[in-house]
């Protein structure tokens, strides 16, 4: 029995005007390895959407801002400002309808579009907000971290006979040639981090903590001034 409904899956008499919560989760399509599958962050972000309770969660925006990872085949790319569109216009129109609205994101090259789209529909009235997926401690791209939670979300599409490590230094200090050149310029297989010890029983305690931190944020419902939930 599940708590959340699927928009995709509605008729809309059955929809509650001005009373819904929707969570639009917002992926990507770019290069995770040779060992996780392209759409990666969208799995993840509609993983969390799904565990969210009582919401209508919606169909996922699956391409987002990859820039950085256009070197490598597969990867498709919308690019920020068009990204930054795309959420405003959905968002002014699902408001029309919506009581609020939620993209769960998992993508970081998603961020700066987000932050701009929903600043603006908050300051047009709207009740919008975002949170990411984020991981405290998680290695940056294709690592142990969303190895593992793609081992516990889809196994059968994990090629772990494929994973091997990438660049371990700090995010921090490879940022500057990212920036310049993007991932291909820092890790030649598009690994940053080490998802050779992945599991996926870790997979499923980092999930879970991830759920119950968005879950009390969307029960706190507390936007920031970027429109992030607190």
């Amino acid at each position: 029995m599940r708590d959340y409904e699927e928009l995709a899956d509605t008729v809309w008499p059955d929809i509650n005007r001005g009373a819904s919560t929707v969570v639009v989760p917002v992926g990507s399509v770019e290069q995770h390895g040779p060992h996780l599958p392209l759409d990666t962050d969208t799995v993840i972000a509609s993983g969390v959407g799904r565990a969210l309770p009582d919401v209508l969660v919606a169909p996922a925006i699956a391409y987002g801002a990859s820039g950085e990872h256009e070197a490598f085949p597969g990867t498709v790319s919308l690019g920020s400002h068009a990204l930054e569109s795309l959420l405003v216009e959905y968002g002014r129109s699902a408001c029309r309808w919506a009581g609020r609205i939620l993209f769960v994101n998992g993508h970081g090259g998603n961020g700066s579009a987000l932050v701009k789209a929903v600043t603006l529909l908050r300051y047009e009235g709207r009740d919008v907000a975002w949170v990411p997926c984020a991981v405290p401690d998680a290695d940056a791209h294709a690592g142990r971290t969303e190895t593992s939670m793609l081992l516990h979300l889809s196994p059968g599409r994990v090629k772990m006979s494929s994973a091997e490590t990438g660049n371990e230094e700090p995010i921090e200090s490879l940022l500057p040639r990212l920036r310049e050149g993007g991932i291909v310029t820092v890790s030649a297989n598009g690994v940053l981090g080490d998802p050779t010890g992945a599991t996926a029983a870790d997979g499923e305690r980092i999930f879970s903590a991830l759920v119950e931190r968005v879950t009390k944020a969307l029960a706190r419902w507390e936007p920031g001034p970027d429109g992030r939930l607190r």
